[in-house]
């Protein structure tokens, strides 16, 4: 375990062997059956979780019940209901891991501490923060305009063994589609290959 986070880490600031190893300590392990919720709805969202290996899925319950998936996190992702970490409100939100997974936690106390003690890992987050707040407002602005088709492309960029993993009700959940205008558009997209 940590292999990827190590490779993550290092594909946005350079971290020595050494610095990587004091970070570790700020992480916890920990391994989730299919299924298995790290944050369910009305809970304090206490860790962010790096994804080691496996599949979740943040989403929360429409007021009818139907699934609306926000993201996705496989190898080498993030995941958390930020708004919730760092309000400490309660969420409005699930995240469920899909697949066995193993995770690495990050407390609200251990992400302070380990800003503090080595500062590089602002940068660090900064930049995460960053590039998940203009793929939040391409994924919103892409939802408002794109064809059914530029979602499904634009997801397999993002994701590309995500149809491999995961059933297309929930791909369409994620794209904001109905199951149906879904299978549409991948039989079009064979059908103009």
């Amino acid at each position: 375990m940590y292999e990827v986070l190590y490779r993550t880490i290092n594909q946005k600031i350079s971290v020595s062997e050494e610095e990587f190893e004091n970070c570790k300590k700020f992480f916890v392990p920990k391994k989730l059956k299919k299924k298995q919720y790290f944050l369910q709805e009305d809970e304090i969202c206490r860790n962010i979780a790096f994804v080691e290996k496996g599949l979740l899925r943040l989403y929360n319950a429409g007021h009818k019940g139907n699934e609306h998936i926000l993201q996705f996190a496989i190898e080498g992702w993030w995941i958390a209901d930020l708004y919730s970490f760092f309000t400490a409100e309660p969420s409005v939100n699930n995240i469920e891991a899909y697949e066995d997974s193993e995770i690495l936690l990050l407390s609200r106390t251990a992400y302070e501490n380990l800003l503090e003690e080595m500062p590089k890992f602002e940068r660090f987050f900064r930049i995460l923060n960053q590039n998940s707040l203009i793929a939040n407002i391409r994924r919103v602005s892409g939802t408002l305009s794109k064809t059914a088709e530029e979602k499904y492309l634009n997801l397999l960029e993002i994701y590309p063994d995500i149809v491999q993993r995961v059933p297309q009700h929930m791909i369409a959940s994620y794209l904001g589609i109905t199951p149906e205008t879904l299978s549409r558009t991948r039989k079009q997209l064979i059908f103009n290959k």
